[in-house]
């Protein structure tokens, strides 16, 4: 018999601030943490706005030695666990760390890491790259980093699925659980692309918006008017256990994990499927492993990235999977607050989603003034409302094609 998988922590760094409180209270309040971009010089750029995480000060969370030697995706990751540690109330002293594990995820990595030694290899060759440069940007060590600071032996995991990598982390995590190999998952994503050269291959792609003169209007998911994503930083951890070991250190508990789908379009490299087959079908398997109909759900925190194909795709999926059920559902995107976090959007979401399940409040999406006519849902504009939640959805979908969308249960 598969176990019971809760959340009991929730680690949030992202552009609406550092701690699942300051989050929150933004989130509800409607409130962007897009600005102008503060990390390098954008003059030469056509984008110059992102989501970035200005409050987060490595050295408050880390050593000096690892915070000069981690990559920022790295360093993110070690915050938010500490962040969703204290948040749970876990005793690293009283739990059995050879049955905690790290599942996380990331689409890009060290990608600072990448840039700031390329150009000291071009300049001044092998001599000047740092002996740390390749262990400081590969994906997996996020979760090495963690899994070091802690002490945490049990399985060890780093996803790689474009913008679904910190969704399908918690996913995984979620299954080694139900099938007992942990007793407790740090599991989520994390990214720090926002580089120059994140940055302008992102906007070569022609991906991003270039709404420089309102930075804080420029993610508009759903919007007739939305002209591209806003890149944005961050990580989500959440810790996830199993039900009786939550129970037995009276554990606050957020939400249940009920339902993990995956699929894939076999489509394009960066558009998603346009009939929304391959998000229906990822979240009709998500519906299906939580065993219930899809009217059960009330409420999705939809992938919504402000995009033009994006957005009509995954309305569309909406409507075929839900039929008329599709125009009961709240839906809403976070990310017309955060902007796009690549590879942790989908743990920030999931955390989010548990939020709202626990607290009974939807959040908005801002700058929904001119719906798309093809959008034509409740997506939730403007201003967050009072709703319970039984049944939650979470959506990520990934360049190439990667689905992702778990299924949240009110506990009782």
């Amino acid at each position: 018999m598969k176990k019971r998988v809760v959340i009991t922590g929730i680690g949030l760094v992202t552009p609406l601030g550092i701690g699942t409180e300051e989050n929150w209270s933004k989130l509800v309040e409607g409130k962007s943490g897009v600005d102008f971009i503060t990390s390098f010089d954008t003059t030469d750029f056509p984008i110059k706005i992102a989501g970035e995480a200005k409050g987060f000060v490595p050295e408050n969370f880390i050593n000096k030695k690892d915070a000069r030697r981690y990559g920022r995706f790295m360093l993110l990751a070690v915050a938010s666990s500490k962040i969703a540690i204290s948040e749970a109330a876990l005793d690293l002293e009283t739990i059995d760390k050879e049955r905690v594990g790290v599942s996380i995820g990331s689409g890009i990595g060290g990608l600072d890491v990448w840039e700031k030694n390329h150009t000291l290899f071009m300049e001044h060759g092998i001599r000047k790259l740092s002996p740390l440069f390749i262990p400081s940007s590969i994906v997996n060590n996020a979760t090495g980093a963690v899994t070091i600071e802690f002490g945490f032996k049990g399985p060890n995991l780093g996803i790689v699925t474009a913008c679904a990598s910190g969704l399908h982390a918690i996913g995984e995590a979620y299954r080694i659980l139900q099938y007992g190999d942990a007793d407790i998952m740090f599991a989520g994503g994390t990214e720090a692309s926002i580089t120059p050269f994140g940055v302008a291959g992102f906007a070569k792609l022609k991906a991003l918006s270039k709404r420089n003169h309102e930075p804080k209007k420029a993610s508009r998911p759903f919007d007739k008017d939305r002209d591209g994503f806003v890149m944005g930083e961050g990580c989500g951890l959440l810790i996830l256990e199993e039900l009786e070991h939550a129970l037995s250190r009276k554990a606050n508990i957020y939400a249940e994990i009920v339902g993990y789908g995956m699929s894939g379009d076999a489509y394009h490299l960066t558009s998603p499927d346009e009939t929304g087959d391959g998000a229906m079908r990822c979240m009709k398997a998500a519906i299906n492993d939580a065993g219930i109909m899809p009217s059960g759900i009330d409420y999705i925190n939809a992938h919504g990235t402000s995009t033009k194909y994006n957005d009509i795709t995954e309305a569309r999926s909406i409507k075929k999977l839900f039929g008329e059920h599709s125009h009961k559902l709240k839906i809403s995107s976070t990310k017309s607050m955060t902007g796009h976090l690549m590879g942790a959007t989908g743990s920030v979401e999931i955390g989010y989603t548990a939020l709202s399940i626990k607290r009974g409040i939807i959040p908005p999406t801002i700058n929904l003034d001119n719906p798309d006519d093809e959008c034509d849902l409740d997506f939730v504009p403007n201003k967050a409302v009072v709703h319970k939640i039984n049944y939650a959805m979470s959506n990520s979908f990934g360049f190439g094609g990667t689905n992702g969308s778990v299924v949240l249960k009110r506990y009782e």
